[in-house]
């Protein structure tokens, strides 16, 4: 009888997980869920009403009215905030910069992964985060663990932004990733720490196909399994 994959990714800010997840997607006719989607949307939704985030009151009942939804077209992941498309606004620098912050608090952290874990009770997915085979999916079928060189990941951040259009300095990303990796490894919440059976995936040298494939080498018994 089949059972339903998950696959949980989880690594560094800007190593390309989620350029990693959605070609698996793409492929595997999975459904793909951006857990970092959410927590940026989290932030942008902060960061609009004005949310302290030392008032635990206000951040509850903030989340009481957020709702998040993930719809695809043209192969792409979409995220909504409300109803509202915000997926190109929460990729924009004042987002980025709280991102961290909002995501080590506790109640954020055990609503989005009530939301998440409800995502992948039913199908066959793809998530990519921090802790999501750690704490999200700590059972899941395949982890994978995504880590490459600080100045590599800056440097295709700093690209990514250019080709937007977006007036952002290579020194001011290289400090904003800094930053981030910082507080995912030493917060207090789910901290970003590699599970013990996950696979190390460095793609400091590695292009997009590269990776993709390595990954498919292990997904492939999944697959065989499943279909049994």
């Amino acid at each position: 009888m089949s059972k339903n994959i998950v696959i949980a990714i989880d690594g560094y800010s800007s190593c390309g997980k989620s350029t990693l997840a959605k070609a698996l997607a793409k492929k595997l006719h999975f459904i793909y869920i951006d857990s970092g989607a959410m927590y940026r949307a989290v932030t942008l939704y902060f960061l609009r009403n004005n949310i302290p985030l030392d008032d635990h009151e206000a951040i509850n009942t903030a989340l009481r009215d957020i709702h998040l939804n993930f719809h695809s077209r043209d192969y792409q992941s979409h995220i909504t905030l409300n109803e509202e498309e915000v997926s190109e606004e929460i990729r924009q620098m004042p987002v980025s910069e709280l991102v961290s912050d909002v995501s080590a608090i506790k109640e954020v952290r055990v609503e989005m992964v009530r939301q998440q874990q409800r995502m992948g009770k039913s199908k066959n997915i793809i998530m990519d985060g921090r802790d999501i085979g750690t704490v999200v999916f700590p059972n899941a079928d395949l982890k994978i663990f995504m880590t490459a060189d600080p100045k590599i990941r800056a440097e295709r951040r700093f690209n990514e932004l250019k080709l937007k259009g977006e007036e952002v300095s290579m020194e001011e990303i290289f400090d904003n990733i800094a930053h981030r990796d910082f507080l995912d490894t030493t917060r207090e919440e789910s901290p970003l720490i590699r599970a013990d059976d996950a696979i190390i995936l460095d793609n400091t040298t590695i292009d997009q196909t590269e990776q993709l494939d390595f990954v498919m080498e292990y997904i492939k018994p999944l697959l065989t399994k499943t279909a049994i």
